[in-house]
């Protein structure tokens, strides 16, 4: 509730709006407020002689913005009109929430009066008034009934008064002799609050008072208090009630205003069935924005968790870097101890100096070190005023302390003039390419939907790194599972982001997922999507693994051969489970060939009759006779051959492990082949003197 608190304040005064009305740009403003910010227009440009003149402005006409400037951009308290120039009055002030108010030029109410008169007592307003919106700034001029022109915002007051009653304190229980406890319901029929114990006491599950209606303290209270609804009246005809709504103008109107006013000629409806359309519209609005704050939330939450976790490996890492540098520090002190102990006393005087180098920057070292620490740990600090209590002084220390630490601060004071000279030049120059090794695994890559689908029995997927991941990446493991919910296998190992996998099962559901690797390791894995194959093949047939004295025509669906000898040619879709028929045309049939149809492996031997080799299943046939055909074996025999016209089918049920071959609907012989595993293209084999469509 708290988060509404500022739209129930007017823009004016910052409190809770008081009999607010509507002005034509939609904003509210206190009836009273709204007073208070009137300025009067020079009386050439007034409505009266708008309307006089026949330029039709309406009764709520928005002034020219481009011709008149109420206020200056600098607030020198003088506005101009074309060539008028008024008095000097107020500079504009501004409202609690920032808003910019014009002065009023009327007469104010003394202080003492803050509350607001009766309507009898207000003050008459003066002629050729003009009043801007606080918010949008949208100025227009009054006609003749000033501010009762504008419609009172019955439901922005109801909203105000329910938000107040709900703030006040707590109700007590009315039944309580002694420290009356805080009361959980009112009964409607008794006009009681009630807390626990004595609402069972009063009101028991069973009996006549069973049947009165408890309802919550804060429904009760506003039950009680509230008085009843007022009916909006129209605001050019007092007398009489809104009952429709002008659809055009977008206002509730009343009988007579259908009658003689400006709306007698517009589209409207019954009001109480708008009343419910606009709620359901409202509601359904609501939705989506309701969507987008709980979103907005969870990122918060998101973000505030990520705040932690920063802070938390912040330190973390930072006491791993320290303890490994300064076992480095420590592995150069020894090396260091061990070489000064093999020279003399002469060189005793230079480690002296040396010692008292390395302990005056270490002094300084563990200051700077202490400063940083104390300066993060401030930091972290989130309460505003004690931080900027204390930030200039630490700014100034810690400037003055990056600048103590100078060139000369930093170098060796003693030149290695020594028989014994040290080649530190490897050593310093491995200290100087230090540097931090990637030591973390790729974060779970992110799938992109909108690019991942599935055509035939294949598969498109597209994935890509999350958009604030910094770390290397190597390749990508794409997996799927077997299409009947059974585990992932590797299909994908590469560098790219997308991959088409072909070779799947029709009319069946996969899961798939994709991970990322470096040199540190694999990372985790994406989101798992799942992808629906085509319930139905459609192929074509495939230039790619075709013989090249195959010819393709109609968009691939027509194959013939421009060789005498037998070529191979197969479908672009594989088959590896379920039951699958097809029929092949002959189109164009001379001189009696023997064309063969069936199916294949994607490796069977293309300059050949099909079912030559063990790699395809097939029947050839002339135009008298059939045979089935595997590994150069003919067998099965049958009277009945083929044609121009001629229709060729082919049913393939992985179910049953077998091929059926048919010529015109009847079927060849008995069942063809038995035993079929893997995978298998649609294939048939022709020369030059038959053409086949698909």
């Amino acid at each position: 509730m708290d988060e509404m608190e500022e739209e129930l304040k007017c823009p004016v005064c910052g409190s809770f709006f008081r009999e607010p009305i509507i002005l034509p740009c939609s904003h509210n403003i206190c009836l009273a407020c709204a007073r208070n910010i009137l300025v009067q227009t020079p009386d050439a440009e007034s409505p009266q002689s708008s309307r006089a003149s026949g330029s039709g402005v309406s009764d709520y006409d928005y002034l020219d913005l481009d011709k008149m400037s109420l206020y200056s951009e600098a607030d020198s308290g003088y506005g101009s009109y074309g060539g008028f120039v008024s008095t000097p009055t107020t500079p504009c002030q501004k409202s609690p929430n920032g808003v910019r108010v014009f002065p009023p030029s009327v007469p104010q109410p003394p202080p003492q009066h803050h509350l607001l008169p009766q309507p009898g007592s207000l003050p008459p307003i003066p002629r050729n008034s003009c009043i801007t919106c606080p918010q949008c700034h949208r100025s227009l001029i009054l006609d003749d009934r000033g501010l009762r022109g504008f419609p009172k915002n019955r439901v922005l007051e109801g909203v105000v008064d329910r938000y107040q009653q709900s703030k006040a304190a707590a109700l007590k229980c009315q039944l309580c002799e002694k420290s009356p406890k805080e009361a959980t319901v009112m009964c409607e029929q008794c006009d009681v609050f009630y807390c626990d114990p004595c609402r069972l006491r009063c009101h028991p599950p069973r009996g006549p008072l069973a049947k009165h209606r408890l309802v919550p303290p804060a429904q009760g209270r506003i039950s009680r208090r509230t008085s009843p609804r007022k009916i909006s009246t129209c605001t050019e005809h007092e007398l009489e009630n809104l009952s429709m709504y002008c659809v055009q103008c977008k206002t509730p109107v009343c009988y007579q205003c259908l009658e003689e006013g400006k709306h007698g000629t517009h589209e409207v409806k019954a009001l109480g069935a708008m009343w419910k359309l606009h709620k359901g519209q409202l509601s359904q609005a609501l939705n989506g924005l309701s969507d987008r704050a709980t979103e907005a939330k969870e990122f918060l939450v998101q973000l505030r968790n990520m705040v932690q976790h920063i802070q938390e490996n912040g330190v973390e890492f930072e006491a791993c870097l320290v303890a490994q540098c300064d076992a480095l520090i420590d592995a150069l002190n020894r090396r260091k101890a061990q070489l000064l102990s093999q020279v003399n006393k002469e060189h005793e005087h230079k480690l002296k100096v040396v010692r008292d180098q390395i302990s005056h920057c270490t002094v300084k070292l563990r200051q700077t070190t202490g400063l940083m620490e104390y300066c993060l740990e401030v930091i972290k600090e989130n309460d505003p005023s004690g931080f900027l209590q204390i930030s200039d002084a630490l700014i100034r220390r810690v400037h003055m302390t990056e600048g103590q630490w100078g060139k000369g601060t930093l170098t060796p004071r003693m030149t290695s003039d020594f028989d014994l000279t040290l080649d530190s030049g490897p050593l310093l120059q491995t200290i100087h390419q230090l540097d931090f090794v990637q030591m973390k695994v790729p974060a779970a890559p992110m799938l992109q939907l909108e690019e991942c689908c599935t055509q035939n029995n294949s598969a498109t997927l597209s994935w890509k790194q999350p958009p604030l991941s910094t770390i290397a990446v190597e390749g990508y493991i794409l997996e799927l599972d077997d299409g009947n919910g059974g585990p992932f296998r590797e299909v994908y190992v590469g560098t790219e982001t997308i991959c088409t996998v072909d070779g799947l099962h029709f009319n069946s559901t996969y899961k798939s997922r994709v991970k990322a690797f470096n040199a540190s390791g694999v990372g985790q894995y994406s989101k798992t999507l799942i992808m629906q194959t085509s319930e139905i093949a459609w192929f074509t047939f495939d230039p790619a693994s075709a013989h090249p004295d195959i010819i393709f025509s109609n968009d691939n669906l027509t194959v013939t051969c421009n060789s005498y000898d037998d070529r191979v040619v197969m479908g672009n879709s594989s088959f590896s489970r379920g039951v699958h028929y097809w029929e092949m045309t002959v189109d164009r049939y001379d001189n009696h060939p023997d064309p063969a149809f069936g199916i294949a492996r994607g490796d069977v031997m293309k300059e050949v009759m099909l079912g030559k080799d063990d790699k395809a299943w097939a029947m050839y046939v002339d135009n008298n006779r059939s045979w089935f055909m595997h590994n150069n074996s003919h067998t099965n025999r049958t009277d009945g051959g083929i044609s121009k016209g001629a229709t060729i089918g082919v049913l393939l049920d992985f179910t049953r492990r077998i091929v059926i071959f048919l010529i015109n609907d009847e079927q060849q012989g008995p069942v063809a082949f038995e035993g079929l595993e893997g995978v298998y293209y649609p294939a048939i084999s022709l020369n030059r003197n038959v053409q086949v469509p698909g």
